[in-house]
């Protein structure tokens, strides 16, 4: 059989009459990965601290956990949270369950990194000037170390939007998802994913910019200047 080759045109005009539709979607995806972010965050906080804190259980629970949700593909694990329950969820919490919990194992390993890289004489320092644990994480380590993982975190926050996409695949009516159906009706996928792959660009571009603020911000308080 002989195969068929054609040569793909891009359809300015579907891409502007389809724009509306598919803007339709960014509430689904800004708020799956702003939700997501947060909460992953928020997780990977709590389980930093404890590595350095908690009873050896807790800390090889901690480190298996993180090993394990780094190791499995985001499309995996939204279908055992939206298929594999045994209570049904809907996509948009499986999506969001997904999401916090696979960006709080790799911001887990970021955080860590973050607090280790902080000299250990300040530790010794604020205990001898008798700062309690965390009143010297939250006063003198945290915001040290914070600072230097912000390049990272703009790229979770990066891959957590554009990982969303995969929403699409357990319904969720995201940009991707309405893209692809305009696709399937015009019978014009190479126009519309161009559209969503423009999309996802400039809200990338968007969080490259909030990272550059942060940074100038942070370095600021801590008195570094660039």
């Amino acid at each position: 059989m002989t195969p068929t080759f054609y040569i793909p045109t891009i359809d300015f005009q579907l891409i502007w009459q389809s724009l509306p539709y598919v803007l339709k979607g960014i509430p689904y995806t800004l708020g799956i990965a702003l939700i997501s972010f947060i909460i992953g965050n928020l997780l990977a906080i709590a389980f930093t601290l404890l590595l350095e804190r908690a009873i050896a259980p807790v800390r090889w629970f901690i480190r298996f956990y993180v090993s394990f949700l780094r190791g499995i593909p985001m499309i995996v694990l939204l279908f055992l949270f939206y298929f594999g329950m045994p209570v049904q969820l809907t996509a948009i919490q499986a999506s969001c369950l997904s999401f916090s919990l696979s960006s709080s194992a790799f911001l887990t390993e970021i955080y860590r990194g973050a607090l280790a890289g902080v000299d250990s004489g300040q530790r010794d320092a604020g205990y001898a000037l008798g700062f309690s644990y965390y009143q010297l994480m939250r006063q003198v380590i945290f915001p040290q170390a914070f600072v230097t993982t912000v390049p990272a975190l703009g790229n979770v926050a990066m891959d957590v939007l554009k990982g969303t996409s995969l929403t699409a695949m357990i319904s969720v009516p995201d940009i991707f998802q309405l893209a692809k159906i305009v696709g399937g009706r015009q019978f014009d996928f190479f126009s519309m994913y161009i559209l969503v792959g423009i999309l996802y660009w400039l809200l990338c571009l968007l969080i490259g910019a909030g990272q550059k603020k942060a940074e100038t911000y942070l370095l600021k308080k801590v008195g570094i200047t660039n």
